[in-house]
């Protein structure tokens, strides 16, 4: 699955065999096709993974958390570690989900909908007079804050890039968690 991510995101889904991806995984394209029907089952199993994997994560953080404020933060946190650890995979999933089957892409979408409403729900426990349209505004910019590592190469020393995210992401949601009024 990784291959996949990494080649998809490199090349594009229409210049990837199932025989390089195969090879890139150390196997044959063969034997990728006794666990999946084809390359875009592969690449929604990608996807699907790694969105599972958030949102189980933003659960786990939403079940823990002492107050709605400390599980922003650590929405953010994580969210930041997705980004900067699964950056193949938001360019394909950026670049390639037109390319996918109907049923799959809104299953997809339905999934990436349910993770901006966990954190809106969040934020609404902060900013209960907030309408939820300025606060999926604020999350969706904060989304797309921390996604745009995709788009690029520069990788900083140590934990650089993620407190740098980290900072610019807070930062942004700063007016919402303190209270101040939203411009909508």
């Amino acid at each position: 699955m990784e291959a996949t991510a990494t080649l998809v995101a490199e090349r594009g889904y229409h210049q990837v065999g199932v025989d390089e991806i195969g090879a890139a995984a150390g196997v044959t394209g063969a034997a990728i096709y006794r666990h999946f029907s084809g390359k875009q089952e592969l690449l929604v199993a990608v996807i699907e993974r790694a969105v599972d994997a958030l949102m189980g994560e933003a659960r786990r953080i939403v079940g823990t958390a002492p107050s709605p404020a400390a599980a922003i933060d650590a929405l953010v946190s994580a969210h930041v570690r997705f980004a900067l650890t699964e950056t193949a995979l938001i360019t394909v999933y950026d670049q390639e989900a037109h390319n996918l089957a109907d049923l799959p892409r809104r299953r997809l979408r339905r999934q990436q909908r349910a993770y901006t409403e966990l954190w809106i729900d969040e934020l609404a426990k902060v900013v209960p007079d907030e309408p939820h349209d300025a606060l999926r505004v604020v999350v969706q910019g904060v989304f797309g804050l921390v996604n745009s590592v995709a788009d690029h190469h520069v990788r900083l020393a140590g934990d650089g890039a993620a407190d740098l995210l980290g900072t610019m992401a807070r930062a942004s949601l700063a007016p919402m968690l303190e209270g101040r009024p939203s411009a909508v």
